[in-house]
């Protein structure tokens, strides 16, 4: 189930993007348990029995990865190197 504020931004096929427009900085999403979800596991949420309730920009967050699958949630103003380095583990939060 989608709250009515999530299921505006759904695409043509009832997808969740991946990235806001413009710009295309990275989403994610929270669910009724207020877990962070990628969103491959928002557009899944059926399979958890659970509700999208919010979504946002990850603007500088080195260490957001998804709750349910891990995934790394890129952020999206951190340069090349620096990029590099949060998704290997290198950059401290």
């Amino acid at each position: 189930m989608l709250n009515s504020r999530i299921a505006k931004i759904t695409d043509d096929k009832g997808e969740l993007p991946a990235y806001a427009w413009p710009g295309g900085y990275p989403l994610f999403y929270l669910n009724n348990h207020n877990d962070v979800l990628c969103p491959n596991c928002a557009n899944n949420h059926e399979d958890f029995d659970e509700t999208i309730v919010a979504y946002d920009v990850n603007w500088e967050d080195a260490t957001l990865y998804c709750d349910h699958c891990n995934e790394y949630i890129d952020p999206a103003y951190l340069d090349g190197k620096e990029l590099e380095a949060a998704r290997f583990g290198t950059v401290e939060a």
